[in-house]
């Protein structure tokens, strides 16, 4: 039998009912797979949409329970929701379940995704009043408390999701203090020079912007009452929320062998994870925000993307791998993409800011707070940003796409863009930042001591 159609057959298992996970699901099925589809997921709900938790459904537009993701078609898989993944046996080729359950597999996709990083004092963590935001059972009982009209709000971390939730407090009528160990918001992301458009945005719509201090304590007894700061204030405040960026969901994979740590899932440009020698699997496949991969745009270092886009456009190129043979495989070479609302604005990413060492303004201006600024990193265009000027975007990919020089000079479309004078980018360390950078790059660190293996005498 050919092997592609053998590849067409068989057990595939998608450990993750994330957007990612159903994508592929999907997508196996779009690519001719007949064989079985199991969809392992820790949350009792079908795969749902996140963007909408920390904008639509925190302002009571949209309920949390009604953020489901839309099948665009029929994946004909076996849902098994509410149940974790513990372990993995990539020699047996068997999922452990919390269940006691083990599911056999001939290929295995990874797409766990992220958590929330929790607030780092369990005891405090634990007062009631303190909240994170990642799933849509935080996003409703959040909902539910600011609707009820707290005294004021404390957002930890000026990160995008700490930013959007800043913003909806202040829609709702809401007071809220936004503590950021960085210098101003967004800084992890966009770079110093955003920031400070970011910063003023917030001061405007009348946020209590606490920018170069920290949180060292969260106060109460049983209940919220306020937080002491690094710079000796406290603040009052009977709802807190903790966003810290996000945590990659790989401790089930702790004894696997792969190349699996912290910093997510290693593999290769088209999807196979690697084990934790370097060694590329045939078997076992990752995609989504878990997933870390090389990118040529971006001199082969390891992108780990927190992006709708990407978790779409990954799973669809790793489920093609997963029943494809080797000849006809193709890699994931999409140019990462991202957005946010907040505060009246709306902020599109293109490419990879973080991947930087200067930035331009090269249309609008930061007075009109409507502007694109351009990234480069060593003489060429690495990354754009859009605030209220996204039908640009478009041209400014393309100039990434093929490695432009920096600055660009004039040609957008509507002929408005002009030579901009290059600044530093001025992105931090992000082990400076109360919140994690949505695009992470990183080399490949082994996160403990690889044993050397010698054959046997």
């Amino acid at each position: 039998m050919p092997a592609s159609r053998d590849l067409r057959e068989g057990r595939v298992v998608i450990v993750g009912a994330s957007l990612a996970g159903l994508r592929a699901a999907e997508a196996l099925r779009e690519e001719g797979f007949t064989g079985s589809v199991t969809v392992v997921g820790d949350e009792p709900h079908p795969p749902y949409d996140r963007p909408p938790l920390s904008k639509q459904v925190l302002l009571g537009r949209v309920a949390a329970n009604a953020t489901g993701l839309p099948m665009r078609r029929d994946p004909d898989a076996q849902w098994r929701l509410g149940v974790r993944a513990i372990g993995l046996d990539a020699v047996k080729k068997r999922v452990m379940l919390a269940d006691g359950e083990s599911l056999p597999y001939d290929r295995l996709l990874i797409a766990t995704g992220t958590r929330a990083r929790p607030w780092p004092n369990p005891a405090e963590a634990a007062l009631d009043g303190v909240f994170t935001l990642r799933t849509s059972d935080d996003a409703e009982r959040l909902a539910g408390r600011l609707a009820a009209g707290p005294r004021r709000v404390l957002v930890i971390g000026a990160g995008f999701t700490g930013s959007e939730i800043a913003s909806a407090c202040r829609e709702l009528g809401l007071e809220v203090t936004v503590a950021e160990r960085g210098p101003v918001p967004l800084v992890g992301a966009l770079g110093r020079t955003l920031g400070v458009l970011a910063a003023g945005l917030q001061h405007a719509h009348g946020v209590d912007l606490r920018c170069g201090v920290t949180v060292t304590a969260l106060r109460g007894n049983g209940r919220l009452t306020g937080a002491e700061l690094s710079d000796g204030t406290r603040i009052d405040a009977d709802v807190c929320v903790v966003a810290l960026g996000a945590v990659r969901n790989t401790e089930w994979l702790g004894t696997s062998g792969l190349a699996a740590g912290t910093r997510g899932v290693a593999c290769d440009a088209g999807c196979r994870v690697f084990d934790m020698y370097g060694i590329v699997t045939d078997d076992v496949f990752v995609t989504g925000d878990v997933a870390r991969f090389p990118h040529p745009l971006f001199e082969y270092q390891m992108l780990a993307l927190e992006h709708w886009g990407n978790a779409v456009a990954q799973a669809e190129v790793a489920a093609h791998n997963m029943v494809s043979p080797g000849p006809l495989r193709r890699p994931h070479l999409a140019v990462p993409v991202f957005w946010s609302s907040q505060f009246g604005l709306n902020i599109k990413s293109v490419g990879v800011p973080t991947f930087s060492d200067e930035v331009a303004i090269v249309q609008g201006s930061l007075a009109e707070r409507r502007l694109v600024a351009v990234y480069g990193y060593r003489g060429r265009v690495t990354a754009a940003v859009t605030i209220d000027m996204a039908k640009w975007l478009e041209h400014y990919q393309r100039l990434i796409e093929t490695a432009a020089p920096f600055p660009p000079g004039p040609g957008a479309a509507d002929g408005s863009a002009v030579a901009g004078f290059p600044v530093p980018s001025d992105v931090p360390d992000p082990a400076r930042l109360s919140h994690g950078p949505t695009v992470a790059l990183t080399g490949y660190l082994p996160d403990r001591r690889l044993v050397l293996v010698r054959p046997a005498d």
